[in-house]
C-alpha cells in the first residue's frame, strides 16, 4: 500500500484546511488525514472557478509577458489501453505582450479545456457557455489596459501573477519532527489605489448588499498578507473581485480589505493555536464532531450520511475514494 494512502498528517497546511478543521474536525481527518473523497469528483462550483481561474491566470500571462499557454485535454488509459479519464496538458510559446484582444483568446480556450467534457447540471447556471459570457464580461469591467490593478514586477523582472509562499511554522509535525509549513497562493499581487494589494477572484452565484463585507476577516487573505510579507512582500491589504453568474445576466463587485499589523498578528497567534490543537487530535486519535451549522452549510457537508453511522466504514468505502490532495503542486493524487 502507497505510504501516502495511511493516515499520516500533512507536512504543508494552507487556508482550505485551516477552515475544515475550524469547521468541524471530524471533516479535517476524513479529507486531509485519511484522503476520503466523493466518487462523484468535482462539483460544478469548483470545475467552473477553476476553469475561470485558469483562464485568468493564461490571459493575465499572455498579455504582461507574451508568453502563451495552449492547455488540451488528453485521454488517460490503463494498463490494459482502456481510456478511464483525461488530464490537462499544456504547451507554452512565447509571443509579443500587450495584446488584448489574443490574450483574451488564450484566456478563453484555457478555460474552455480546463472545463472539459464536465456535463453542468440543470439547475446550475455554471455551464461552459456561461462561464464564457462571464469571462468576457470580467475583461470589459476590468481591462487588462487599466492603470490601476495590474501585476507589480517582482524583484528579479517577475510579473507577480499567480504568486506562492510556503514558510515554516514554531510547531513541528507530530511524525517527522520537522517544522510544520503554512503556504498560500494569491491570484494576482497588484498595483490599486495608491498601494500594493493582493487579489483574489471569485465567482458565485449571486452578488448581494453584504457580499464585500464577508471578506473583513477573512482567515484566507489575513494568511496570504502575513505570508507575502514573510517573502518581502509588503501588503497593505486584498482585494477581491466577485462575479455572479445568472441564467440571464452577469454582475461584479469589488471589495477592499484592508489588514493592520494587529490583525496579522492575531491571526499568526492564532493559527499557532489551532495547530497545536490539531496537532493534538491526531496523537490522541480524538477528532470531535461539530455537529452544529457545518452540517449544513454550503448545501450540506458530503459526509453527513457517514457521520450518521455507527459504522462509518462501509459508508466511505462505498461512496468516497482515497485521494492525496498536494497544497504547493495543487495536485491531486488518486491512491
Amino acid at each position: 500500500m502507497s505510504t501516502l494512502a495511511m493516515p499520516r498528517f500533512p507536512e504543508v497546511l494552507d487556508s482550505s484546511m485551516l477552515a475544515a478543521f475550524k469547521s468541524c474536525p471530524q471533516l479535517f481527518r476524513k479529507v486531509y488525514i485519511e484522503n476520503w473523497k466523493s466518487k462523484e469528483g468535482a462539483n460544478v462550483h469548483l470545475t467552473a472557478g477553476g476553469a475561470f481561474a485558469k483562464g485568468l491566470e493564461v490571459t493575465r500571462k499572455a498579455f504582461y509577458t507574451g508568453e502563451y499557454e495552449i492547455l488540451a485535454r488528453v485521454p488517460v488509459l490503463n494498463p490494459t489501453g482502456q481510456k478511464i479519464g483525461t488530464k490537462l496538458q499544456s504547451e507554452h510559446m512565447q509571443s509579443g505582450e500587450g495584446d488584448v484582444e489574443r490574450s483574451i483568446a488564450a484566456g478563453l480556450q484555457a478555460l474552455t479545456a480546463f472545463y472539459g467534457d464536465f456535463e453542468c447540471p440543470a439547475d446550475s447556471a455554471k455551464s461552459l457557455e456561461r462561464m464564457m459570457g462571464a469571462f468576457v464580461f470580467y475583461f470589459d469591467n476590468y481591462p487588462l489596459n487599466m492603470n490601476a490593478g495590474f501585476p507589480i514586477i517582482l524583484p528579479g523582472g517577475k510579473r507577480a501573477i499567480e504568486v506562492s509562499f510556503a514558510h515554516p511554522l514554531p510547531i513541528n509535525h507530530p511524525e517527522t519532527g520537522l517544522p510544520l509549513m503554512y503556504c498560500g497562493r494569491g491570484d494576482m499581487i497588484c498595483s490599486y489605489a495608491g498601494g500594493v494589494y493582493g487579489e483574489d477572484d471569485k465567482t458565485t452565484s449571486r452578488l448581494g448588499p453584504t457580499w464585500s463585507q464577508q471578506w473583513d476577516l477573512r482567515s484566507q487573505f489575513i494568511g496570504y498578507t502575513w505570508g507575502f510579507r514573510q517573502s518581502g512582500i509588503s501588503l497593505n491589504g486584498f482585494l477581491v473581485r466577485g462575479v455572479s453568474i445568472l441564467k440571464t445576466k452577469f454582475e461584479t463587485q469589488e471589495a477592499i480589505c484592508n489588514f493592520s499589523e494587529f490583525e496579522v498578528d492575531r491571526w499568526y497567534r492564532e493559527l499557532i493555536e489551532w495547530l497545536t490543537d490539531m496537532v493534538l487530535c491526531f496523537k490522541t486519535n480524538r477528532w470531535r464532531y461539530n455537529l452544529d451549522h457545518a452540517c449544513t452549510e454550503f448545501g450540506g457537508c458530503g459526509f453527513k450520511t457517514v457521520c450518521k453511522a455507527q459504522d462509518e466504514s462501509p459508508w466511505l468505502e462505498q461512496y468516497f475514494e482515497r485521494r492525496h490532495w498536494d497544497p504547493v503542486t495543487r495536485e491531486e493524487t488518486k491512491l
